[in-house]
């Protein structure tokens, strides 16, 4: 027989096992650490934003915005699922405006003005989109980078 009893602890204490020291307060091995908590966001109400549409030859990106630029909601083409050249295509445009309209529908948008960049085939699918996912289109702006003849173009692909 041992010649100390233990009488069983109520509380949850923990011991070192026979030959170990102790660990020193606040060390990370001690549950004395608590992890901050933050609160939770604030809901945005935006009546009115912007939208800005990115058509390349090789994809499109859908984002919406409040007045000031900051983002509401995002979406393109490799998230909505589509692989490869079907990303650039005026259906995947389509769809990538419902799911970023979905995203943001309880945010009240209600009118936009549209911001178009690039040259891809998901402009005007994009556009039409919009229009018809029940958003009132204030103004159209072209923001497409057109040079005013810097450097020397690549030479022309041979087929």
């Amino acid at each position: 027989m041992p010649d100390e009893i233990t009488q069983p602890t109520t509380n949850m204490e923990v011991r070192p096992a026979e030959g170990q020291a102790e660990a020193p307060q606040g060390s990370p091995s001690t549950p004395t650490t608590t992890a901050k908590v933050r609160g939770a966001k604030k809901k945005k109400f935006v009546q009115h934003g912007q939208a800005h549409i990115h058509a390349t030859y090789n994809n499109t990106i859908v984002t919406l915005t409040d007045d000031n630029g900051n983002v509401i909601g995002w979406s393109s083409a490799g998230k909505c699922g589509f692989k490869g050249p079907k990303k650039a295509t005026p259906y995947a445009a389509g769809i990538i405006v419902r799911d970023v309209i979905e995203k943001t529908k309880n945010v009240g948008l209600k009118s936009v003005d549209v911001f178009v960049r690039g040259v891809g085939l998901g402009r005007e699918a994009a556009i039409r989109a919009l229009a018809g996912a029940g958003l009132t289109i204030s103004s159209i702006k072209d923001l497409t980078p057109v040079p005013h003849n810097g450097p020397r173009a690549p030479k022309p692909r041979r087929v």
